[in-house]
Order: structure tokens, then sequence, then C-alpha cells
């Protein structure tokens, strides 16, 4: 009976892990911080086994998000391969092609550096308060930042330099708190790219990076009902969430993303204080 208890507390655990990661992971307000927060806050102290390997669990709920990201963008993923590969066999001149390699040099800066930080400091950055501060830094920049910036690029427009230096600042999004896509979408209005143009980027860059990711933690992976139930449920949150954002900022701003980062910020630390 207390297995069967056990069994229905870590499947509904990993539901709501799972649209936490759908909603936080595109958006720019950190879905490693409210992974770790979210047991945090509702103090899960017996947690189920799934999270006994929490960091490779939380790696299997951005795998959600990668498939929803690859079949939302799956026809510009096929157009850019293509263009990649002809622009060195055939030497075609595409914009695909540009792409294609732009992309593929700013991974190579942003993951390594991110890989090699992540593993000296494993574990280090996790702390409540640590995680809120990020979150009401990155929340604070990201409103200066896309308030103040100009929106002149175009997705089509975007240059080698902007896009590897988005590309290098993902480095920074092993800080909990600090958001891979918050990091990079700030990074990108900075430059003046427009903001739909910088979340189409920013969601392109991502892909092989989690992809290495998964790839990596792949061993360390729990695999039963509450594993596959959270990856379904942030793969179909997260397919709702891209659509949503991309139409939304064609239009919006990232300014109630900004606020809602700095009140959650707020309210964790005022948390972890009252629980000294």
């Amino acid at each position: 009976m207390k297995k069967k208890e056990s069994d229905k507390m870590s499947i509904l655990q990993a539901i709501i892990l799972g649209v936490v990661q759908g909603l936080t992971e595109l958006l720019p307000i950190s879905s490693s911080a409210h992974l770790y927060l979210i047991p945090w806050v509702f103090e899960w102290t017996n947690l189920p086994s799934f999270v006994e390997a929490f960091e490779a669990f939380d790696v299997a709920l951005h795998a959600g998000t990668l498939l929803a990201i690859v079949l939302f963008f799956f026809k510009d993923w096929i157009k850019l391969i293509v263009g990649g590969v002809n622009r060195v066999f055939k030497k075609e001149k595409t914009f695909e092609g540009k792409m294609f390699w732009y992309l593929v040099l700013a991974t190579i800066p942003g993951g390594a550096i991110g890989f090699l930080l992540d593993h000296f400091l494993e574990g280090v950055l996790t702390t409540p308060i640590i995680i809120g501060t990020a979150l009401i830094v990155m929340g604070i920049l990201l409103y200066i930042v896309d308030k103040k910036a100009k929106s002149d690029t175009e997705f089509e427009d975007m240059t080698l330099k902007q896009t590897f230096l988005i590309g290098l600042s993902q480095a920074l999004a092993f800080i909990p708190g600090v958001s891979r896509s918050g990091i990079t979408m700030t990074m990108g209005r900075t430059l003046g790219i427009k903001r739909e143009s910088v979340a189409k980027y920013s969601f392109l860059l991502s892909t092989p990076i989690v992809a290495g990711a998964t790839l990596y933690k792949f061993k360390d992976f729990v695999i039963n009902i509450p594993f596959f139930i959270g990856i379904f449920t942030s793969f179909i949150v997260g397919i709702f969430v891209i659509k949503f954002l991309m139409e939304y900022l064609k239009k919006g701003s990232f300014k109630g993303f900004a606020i809602y980062r700095v009140i959650v910020g707020i309210f964790i630390i005022a948390l972890w204080v009252i629980r000294l």
C-alpha cells in the first residue's frame, strides 16, 4: 500500500516538474531555478526515486522541451542542415547554410565553458539565496536592456559577431536563476536584434547544447513511469509555450518576464531568511 502511495506521489511530482520545465525552459525565467526551488519551497523531504538522481531527471525534462523545439522548428532545421552541407560540398552560398555554421561556431565556446564551470562548481550555486539573487539581477538587466535596446536586426540579417556573442553568453546559464534563454535573449537585445528574431535564434542555439547534455547524462537516467511522464509533460507544455512566445514577441516586450523574475527572487530570499 505504501509503495502504491509513493508511486502516485512520484507521478504527481513528475507532472508538476514537467509542467514547470515546459513553461520555464522556453521563457527567460530559468527552468533550472524553478526545478531546484519547487521541491525546496514545498519541502519535498521524502522524494521518490527519480529525484534521487535529480540532476539527471532535470536533463531528461530538458530533453522533453528539446523535442518540442525540434518539432516546432523542424522545417527550419532541415533547411539549415541541408544548407550547411551544401555550403561545404557544393559551395552554395545561402542564408540557411551561413546560419547553420554560425550556430555551430556559437555552440562550441558557450558549451565548452559552461560544461567546465558546471563541472567544477557543481552543487555550489544551487542554494536558494544564490538562485534568488540571480533571478533578481537578471530580471533587472533584462528589463533595462530590452527597454533601451534598438530593434533593427532581423533573424536573416544576424552577423557572425552577433551570433557568436550570443552563443558565448550562454556559458553563464550554468548558474541556476540566470536562464539560458534569458541570457541569450538579453545579449541579443543588447546587440539590437528584434525580440522575435532573438527568441528564434535562442531556441535553435539551445538544441545542440541540450542534446549534448542529454547524451552525457543518459547513463544516469532512472527509467520509470515518472521519467516518461515528466518528459511527455514538458514536451506538450513546451510546444504551446514556443507558439505563445513567438506570437507574443511580435508586439510584446520582456517586461512581464523581468517583473516576474524579481518578484520570485524576492519571495525566495525572504523564505530563505525565514527558514534560517
